[in-house]
């Protein structure tokens, strides 16, 4: 069974369709003991890092989620608040992944809030499997997370290199959304769900 975190600050149905095609069983829950019961569990996000912060905290689920030993995805600012620091609303986040999140520059030509497609590079590890060199996947965000250690694909803003993806141990996160990136982020739904 999977557990989709329910904070109020996710894209739930877009998740919850990306796993039912993949024909996976899931709850929505803002349960502890339902989700460090669950084999694995999807942490959705989308809005301000600061508030996704605080109602993490407002539901007793930060030391829920640090304590996991099965297989954690982030997705967007799931995977934000995943890391040490988040610039939008100066917030401490979780502290999983090695890196500092900051807001995308302006520059002539280049748009922020980043929305659309963009393709993936440097991918490594199981996340990837099956998913072609060069694949695009589907981007919404106006904050992101230093390149580091913990990177496992890379993506460009402009002339910028960022994070597309993070894992530490047991925990993954995609700056990008793979419920909304087509056969792409079905392929990356799969492989986590067979981590």
């Amino acid at each position: 069974m999977i557990a989709i975190i329910d904070y109020d600050m996710g894209n739930i149905r877009s998740v919850e369709n990306a796993l039912r095609r993949a024909g996976a069983e899931w709850i929505l829950t803002s349960d502890p003991d339902t989700i460090r019961s669950a084999d694995r569990v999807i942490l959705p996000g989308v809005g301000h890092c600061g508030e996704a912060m605080a109602r993490l905290r407002e539901r007793g689920l930060t030391e829920v989620i640090c304590s996991l030993h099965r297989p954690v995805l982030g997705i967007c600012v799931g995977m934000q608040v995943m890391c040490r620091h988040s610039e939008e609303g100066d917030t401490e986040c979780l502290g999983l992944f090695d890196t500092r999140v900051r807001r995308l520059p302006e520059s002539p030509g280049v748009k922020v809030p980043d929305m659309g497609w963009c393709r993936l590079s440097n991918t490594e590890g199981r996340l990837f499997e099956g998913v072609g060199r060069g694949a695009y996947a589907y981007f919404v965000h106006s904050y992101y997370a230093h390149t580091c250690s913990d990177t496992i694909a890379t993506s460009r803003h402009g002339d910028m290199l960022i994070s597309a993806a993070l894992k530490w141990e047991n925990f993954t996160g995609t700056q990008f959304h793979p419920e909304k990136s087509g056969d792409v982020g079905q392929q990356i739904i799969r492989n986590f769900l067979e981590l």
